[in-house]
């Protein structure tokens, strides 16, 4: 949906890296070329030895579900043009619904949103802030999705919170953000 907007809203000219067969297939028609690569592999930069610098890289809800993706930030700075920069979406582990459940003992993985079985990674505001620094970039904008726990797919389990557990957990700072937006440049 993102190389959809990118393309026919905006022109942009997009290369894409994905694993998925059928992600391919849709991919396709709407980029100039689709790499199939595994982030997760350490050679997977090796496919893209011939691109030149990219302007933009746009990692839409990636680290996530990457091992190592400490390294493959970095690895991916490799690849942008000297004024260009990253723009990433990370789900927040810190969001309420997610304290909701672990207070709830119930921390079940669902196929979608912010427990989706295939993450492996979780991090808070200041984990990603962290992992942008420790991997050499400098975070120039951040923006919050920002949900109520009654909103998402854990509702159920802020609901069965006592009203005043529910009462003292949105006083969390950052409590109702769903997912974190980054705009970050190389150079941190």
């Amino acid at each position: 949906s993102i190389t959809r907007v990118l393309c026919e809203n905006y022109g942009c000219s997009v290369t894409a890296i994905e694993q998925d067969e059928e992600s391919i297939r849709s991919l396709t028609p709407l980029c100039e070329r689709v790499y199939r690569l595994d982030l997760n592999e350490s050679s997977w930069q090796q496919g893209l030895a011939n691109e030149a610098p990219f302007d933009v890289v746009v990692v839409a809800d990636v680290l996530e579900h990457l091992y190592d993706p400490w390294s493959a930030l970095r690895h991916i700075r490799d690849f942008i043009s000297p004024n260009g920069y990253i723009v990433v979406s990370l789900p927040h582990a810190g969001h309420n619904a997610i304290l909701a459940s672990l207070l709830e003992e119930n921390f079940e993985y669902r196929d979608t949103g912010l427990l989706d079985r295939t993450h492996i990674r979780f991090f808070g505001i200041r984990n990603i802030q962290n992992l942008f620094e420790d991997a050499g970039f400098a975070i120039v904008e951040a923006q919050f999705v920002v949900r109520f726990p009654e909103d998402t797919e854990l509702a159920q389990q802020w609901a069965s919170l006592p009203a005043a557990t529910r009462i003292a957990l949105l006083k969390n700072k950052f409590g109702l953000v769903y997912q974190v937006i980054v705009k970050a440049v190389p150079g941190g």
